[in-house]
């Protein structure tokens, strides 16, 4: 369960990581495709329109040289339905045009009254019309100084409108394509990142199932040697103070690594499914006080204040050698790192209908908030030095979680770094039969 857990969320994490840097490729793509789309159209059309300008701003000045002229008969000649100019005289009077379409000549009349143009400058102007559609007109200007010293402003514009539609349609296909082709990057990612976690299941397997085997055998070798150091202890032939120091360093190494090899072994069974739960009504609540019992010794050994608070009759349904077990790791953490002279406090709290709500809280070092996140992790210990100091392996929360688990129940820890920490334990009243 675990490893289809982290390996669950693994190929998650990289999919996820597929489809943003793909989805961030995409985006980019489609604005430098769209921006280098508008910049081709507004460059090309400006060209024309300068163009043009140029031509009706030459063809006007040779018209007022010549009265009696036409501007077709002055050399200009339109060859684009949708190009259109005004001429005003200095006091703003219209002196000729070609007429845009009665449907956006006001807009275009609008824009000349309030538009500063500069010389040679284009510019795209949009409006909304009734129906909510946007009409768009690039325009330009150019100044025509006649002989007698009169100035006649020449404004020459294009309805452009048909073009940027289609650049936004052409956008809205480019997007819709963007997120087939995201899809299917997911979907592609996905598969390529499950076949990447192939060979690293194969290496967790190979390295949890070694684990169990080597647990397992390491069993009996460590109840021989332990017997052993048993039997040299009470032998009273061994009268040497040195011999007796080795000994007792020997037995008390011994049992260190037959509670590891414990941990060992029921992580490994909780891995391969392997935990089962014997369920049978029991008190929680005096269960939680026998454990605390235990531990008095060792905090009376620190000075330690081991208090009990609310412990009426719980009773429930569950594996009571795995819930003792998550009882004694709790409070076992607890007392062991709390200073000399600290408070531990156990005990049950209000909970919904049906559940139970021990907590487990000291006085002790805390735990670091970036940490709190990591302290369920196999082998994580926040200070390492210390944990080794303490006889600690660093799977006593993971293990605690592996049996909160088993009962569907939740762990939570709140801690303020150097003023303590609090495990709150929430579990069902009536657990069901149910495999790691």
């Amino acid at each position: 369960m675990m490893a289809a857990n982290i390996f669950g969320q693994g190929r998650r994490r990289l999919t996820l990581f597929y489809s943003l840097i793909m989805c961030v490729f995409l985006i980019a793509l489609i604005f430098i495709a769209h921006k280098t789309l508008e910049w081709s159209i507004f460059s090309e059309q400006a060209r024309e329109l300068l163009d043009t300008a140029g031509n009706v701003a030459e063809a006007q000045a040779y018209f007022n040289q010549h009265p009696g002229l036409t501007l077709e008969d002055a050399g200009y000649k339109s060859t684009n339905d949708r190009l259109f100019f005004y001429v005003f005289n200095q006091d703003g009077r219209l002196s000729n045009f070609a007429r845009a379409s009665f449907h956006i000549e006001p807009f275009i009349l609008d824009v000349v009254s309030n538009w500063q143009a500069q010389e040679g400058e284009v510019s795209v102007f949009g409006r909304k019309n009734e129906r909510e559609q946007v009409t768009r007109i690039m325009m330009t200007a150019k100044t025509v100084v006649n002989d007698d010293g009169s100035v006649q402003t020449v404004y020459v514009g294009k309805d452009v409108t048909a073009m940027y539609n289609g650049l936004q349609k052409s956008t809205y296909a480019m997007v819709v394509l963007g997120i087939v082709a995201l899809l299917l990057a997911t979907v592609l990612g996905h598969i390529l990142s499950g076949r990447a976690m192939v060979p690293l299941r194969e290496a967790y397997e190979k390295q949890r199932q070694f684990a169990a085997d080597a647990s397992h055998e390491l069993r009996t070798p460590l109840a021989v040697v332990m017997a052993s150091a048993d039997l040299l202890e009470n032998d009273p032939s061994i009268t040497s103070p040195f011999l007796k120091q080795v000994i007792a360093d020997v037995r008390d190494e011994v049992k260190k690594m037959t509670r590891l090899v414990s941990d060992l072994l029921l992580v490994a069974r909780s891995d391969n499914k392997a935990l089962k739960l014997k369920l049978q009504k029991f008190d929680a609540a005096e269960l939680l006080s026998q454990t605390a019992r235990l531990m008095q010794p060792l905090a009376d050994k620190k000075h330690i204040a081991l208090d009990i608070r609310n412990c009426d009759a719980h009773v429930i349904q569950a594996d009571e050698q795995k819930i003792k077990q998550l009882m004694l790791i709790l409070v076992d953490n607890a007392v062991k790192y709390t200073p000399d002279g600290g408070e531990v406090h156990v005990g049950f709290e209000k909970a919904p209908q049906g559940r139970v709500r021990f907590f487990v809280q000291d006085t002790g070092i805390g735990i670091a908030k970036e940490d709190q996140r990591r302290i369920f992790d196999r082998f994580y210990r926040v200070d390492k030095a210390r944990s080794r100091e303490m006889g600690g392996n660093g799977l006593g929360l993971s293990i605690a979680q592996e049996i909160v688990n088993l009962h569907q129940g939740s762990i939570e820890v709140t801690s303020t770094l150097g003023k303590g920490t609090r495990f709150t334990v929430e579990l069902r009243t009536k657990a069901k039969a149910k495999t790691a």
